[in-house]
């Protein structure tokens, strides 16, 4: 059963350690030192991925359910494990639970960070970051396509449903639409780089912010984030392309495809309540403080798209809106953009199936006797698709709630701890108090809480039932 997992999980960690080499090649070009750290990091995870892939090669034919389950868990894990190995080469960070934090937040796309000066970091780990955060992103999304469906996790069977059309046999093979993902992926993150760099961004910062709106991450080289730049232009920037980010990757292969992408109600569901939600917060805004009009909505609708995507990126401190402001804001990253996107959280599919559960509940109550159909968008949902739905969102609460009262534990009030964990399970980043918010960091939580929080950061990323299924004594049973 192992074969296969330790085979391709071998695979990624050789492609993980030759990308180890781009920032390696930027400290080598500018005669910095430090690109040795990461060259040996490099060539411990080539090594590793090789030795692995060899080890355990064999002819995949078919990957069983168990081990669609063990390949989704170890890749990732081990992906974290050493994408850490620069941190701590580099003595970026203190102790290796700082690196697994850092590491761990940047692959999730969370954005979390536990440096305390950002500015004071070496290119190269600046690069790293950010690098990070766009596989992630793009790891996340192929995850989704290719894995989640046959796993059956929380309404992913019905995201299957509607991205691909039997009729036509759209996208039948996984290769077609992986290759054709990387490259609407770069081409996004190509586009913002661009854009960026033409509003004022020097060409490193650019293509840094861009690995990060579009992988929905949040890493940023200063820093105050967006807020360094106070640039209503770049803003603009930024927030289009986090929208980007959270749509499914699949619906621009449908555009360049030529094809007509009805079938993505998901879509306008999640831009009409982003929307709505901006205005609403902009509009308090302005009759609860000293902002304008005009920079009410500048800062509203960046703070709002910044947390419903889950990319954390900030332009200003929420946190010194209010309580309202704040709550309204947290709430929000419950949220999550669309599926098959690089967001994290719960997702706005799951959101539209539970409203169509209650509606139709509602109706049945009135009318015992009527047949209404379980209809979210355009499509019939099932009873399977509605009760996986359901226990998705149980469980999310569940872990929420217990790894809140783990933290509390260990010592950290239980808001703290309340914030800090909503933050890393939703893989938004910033929380909603001021200690860890836009202005601040995780870095005083003790070595013990970081690994719980990173914890959360792959919980979240791996849609929570990944892990549950993992954990229970069935799984092992022969």
């Amino acid at each position: 059963m192992w074969h296969p997992v330790l085979m391709i999980s071998g695979y990624i960690l050789s492609i993980l350690g030759i990308i180890m080499l781009i920032p390696a090649g930027l400290d080598f070009s500018k005669e910095n030192t430090e690109w040795s750290h990461f060259f040996s990091g490099s060539i411990i995870t080539i090594f590793m991925g090789v030795s692995l892939f060899l080890a355990n090669r064999t002819k995949i034919e078919k990957i069983t359910l168990k081990q669609g389950y063990l390949l989704t868990a170890t890749s990732w894990f081990l992906t974290i494990i050493f994408s850490s190995i620069p941190f701590i080469l580099t003595n970026t960070v203190q102790n290796i639970p700082d690196a697994i934090f850092e590491a761990a937040s940047g692959i999730t796309g969370t954005g979390a960070t536990i440096m305390t000066d950002v500015e004071s970091l070496p290119e190269s780990v600046l690069l790293w970051r950010s690098i990070l955060n766009a596989l992630g992103g793009l790891g996340i999304v192929i995850f989704a396509v290719a894995l989640l469906p046959f796993l059956g996790i929380g309404g992913m069977q019905m995201f299957q449903r509607e991205n691909s059309d039997s009729s036509d046999k759209f996208m039948p093979k996984f290769s077609y639409i992986a290759k054709r993902i990387v490259f609407v992926y770069c081409f996004l993150i190509t586009l913002a780089c661009c854009l960026l760099f033409l509003c004022g961004m020097n060409w490193f910062d650019a293509i840094n912010h861009a690995m990060s709106a579009i992988g929905t991450g949040g890493f940023s080289t200063k820093n105050n984030s967006i807020a360094f730049y106070d640039s209503a232009k770049i803003e603009f920037i930024i927030m289009i392309f986090m929208l980007a980010g959270s749509l499914p990757m699949t619906f621009y292969i449908l555009l360049l495809s030529r094809k007509t992408p009805d079938k993505y109600n998901q879509i306008s569901v999640f831009l009409k309540t982003a929307f709505y939600f901006s205005l609403f917060v902009s509009i308090y805004l302005f009759l609860n403080s000293n902002y304008g009009l005009l920079t009410s909505l500048r800062y509203g609708f960046f703070s709002v798209i910044a947390t419903i995507t889950t990319t954390g990126l900030a332009a200003t401190d929420y946190t010194d809106w209010g309580v309202w402001a704040t709550s309204a804001i947290l709430l929000l990253s419950f949220c999550g953009g669309c599926t098959g996107s690089t967001c994290g959280s719960i997702k706005i599919f799951r959101w539209q199936t539970i409203h169509a559960f209650l509606k139709k509940y509602i109706l049945s109550a009135i009318e015992p006797h009527r047949v209404v159909p379980l209809k979210v968008g355009n499509i019939n949902a099932s009873e399977k698709i509605t009760t996986s739905v359901f226990v998705y969102v149980f469980s999310f609460f569940l872990c929420l709630f217990t790894l809140s009262l783990l933290v509390s534990l260990i010592g950290v009030n239980f808001q703290t701890a309340f914030a800090a964990v909503t933050a890393c399970i939703t893989n938004v980043g910033v929380g909603s108090i001021n200690i860890i918010g836009p202005s601040g960091n995780y870095a005083f939580f003790a070595p013990s809480v970081k690994c719980l929080l990173a914890f959360a950061m792959l919980l979240g990323r791996l849609e929570i039932i990944t892990v549950i299924v993992l954990v229970s004594r069935s799984f092992w049973r022969k």
